[in-house]
């Protein structure tokens, strides 16, 4: 039983500890900030993904060539977020993320103006380029300024935020489109940004445990090396990888199951079913709780299942089947990143900001992978080829994490055969008694 001395000392550590958690000063603050950032960043890189059978229209163009609107974005949001992330350990995650949401709402007021599709596609790499400076910077800055056990709290809003947008995002352009067109739909989700960073300016204090760094190539060399040779680190990339293949493959897609019979549904209710993103924002939110209740694999087996039943719910031939399928993929894909992406955060020792940049390196490649690939099944197969390519990512998912788990226990039991030794050859030293060093 502890001491009352050591009681107290514990108590005095605990309160010199001056990160952010709830019910400190500038918690709510932090909170409100980057969910503001984290709603602006998926509603831009997702502005045109429910308006992709009207971009086909448009352009004359296929749903595999219209899907790049999407695919270009994430794909040049996975190359830039390394190199951005390395600019944030020397001017400050605060002024990276300020700087990269100012630059893609410039760009996102542009965008309804592109007057062919490879201007389109351009506009919309430069925008995923820009927003590569807020997700790993969101994460640093968390992990540096917000104690540990609230991390995953933190960062599951941070995800709901963006949730939030990539849902509202979707829903604005779509009964924008319907009503005036595609490029009113973009132009509204580029104002709605505006709005977001803006007050996420406003609302984000000021870094108080950030040390720059020198930003040298060489030093991000050897940061990400030793990231890369982490292999929980490599895991965890997996895991974000293969998530969001499913992700972007089932909601790049979904459009066009859902114009065509036997649904012929408008673009403005289209857009609506997006609102299933809510689901996204509770489950991420919640990632917390089932971490504590289930532990950082349980939660990430029980995200499994819920995408896993999903998808093959949405085989159904009813609005309502399908429905049903995309709020459970939607709240097993957030559940399961919010899981991965904090444990980046964690378990990074040093260089917090590459590590979650590989990540989101790791976890926009996904997205732009599934995007293409799934639009490529739904062509080759229909839905049901879409569906298949998503239970093939899954079960990526459950490899990596069976392996993991594997890998612990069995690094667990070598440590305690090496205490059993170590303790054994300490009584026998003592008592002189082999039989105990055999025991």
């Amino acid at each position: 039983m502890p001491s009352a001395s050591t009681a107290v000392s514990t108590t005095a550590r605990v309160d010199a500890d001056s990160r952010l958690a709830p019910g400190r000063p500038g918690y709510r603050r932090t909170s409100l900030a980057l969910f503001a950032a984290g709603l602006a960043v998926f509603a831009l890189l997702y502005s045109t993904q429910a308006l992709l059978p009207d971009v086909s229209a448009a352009y004359g163009v296929s749903a595999s060539t219209a899907s790049w609107t999407v695919s270009a974005a994430t794909g040049a949001l996975a190359l830039c977020v390394l190199p951005l992330s390395a600019l944030s350990e020397r001017f400050g995650r605060r002024a990276m993320m300020t700087g990269s949401l100012a630059v893609a709402v410039a760009i996102g007021l542009l965008t309804p103006f592109a007057p062919s599709i490879e201007s389109l596609v351009a506009l919309r790499a430069v925008q995923g380029a820009a927003l590569a400076g807020v997700p790993a910077s969101a994460m640093a800055y968390l992990a540096e300024e917000v104690r540990p056990r609230a991390l995953v709290a933190a960062i599951g809003l941070f995800v709901a935020g963006n949730s939030i947008g990539g849902m509202s995002g979707r829903v604005v352009t779509g009964w924008a489109a319907q009503l005036w067109g595609w490029r009113a739909g973009v132009a509204a989700v580029g104002l709605m940004a505006a709005v977001c960073a803006v007050a996420f300016r406003l609302l984000l204090p000021k870094a108080r445990h950030f040390t720059p760094g020198t930003g040298s190539p060489a030093a991000l060399a050897r940061t990400v090396k030793a990231h890369l040779s982490d292999p929980l680190l490599l895991r965890l990339y997996a895991i974000g990888a293969l998530f969001m293949t499913v992700f972007g493959a089932v909601y790049t897609v979904i459009g066009y199951r859902l114009v065509e019979e036997p649904f012929s549904l408008p673009q403005g209710v289209i857009g609506s079913v997006f609102l299933i993103y809510l689901v996204g924002t509770f489950s991420s939110a919640a990632a917390g709780k089932l971490v504590a209740r289930l532990g950082r694999r349980g939660a990430l087996y029980l995200a499994v299942t819920a995408t896993a039943a999903g998808l093959l719910l949405s085989l159904a031939e009813t609005l309502t089947g399908v429905l049903a399928g995309l709020v459970l993929i939607t709240a097993g894909f957030f559940a399961g990143h919010a899981v991965a992406s904090s444990s980046v955060s964690r378990t990074a020792a040093h260089g917090r900001a590459q590590a979650s940049a590989l990540y989101q390196s790791a976890y926009y490649l996904g997205s732009s992978a599934g995007g293409t690939l799934g639009a490529v099944a739904f062509h080759a197969g229909g839905w049901a080829g879409t569906v298949l390519l998503g239970l093939v990512a899954v079960l990526g998912v459950v490899s990596v994490t069976l392996y993991g788990t594997h890998r612990a226990r069995v690094e667990l039991r070598a440590e305690e055969r090496e205490r059993a030794r170590k303790n054994g050859r300490e009584t026998y030293n003592h008592t002189g008694s082999p039989s105990v060093l055999r025991a």
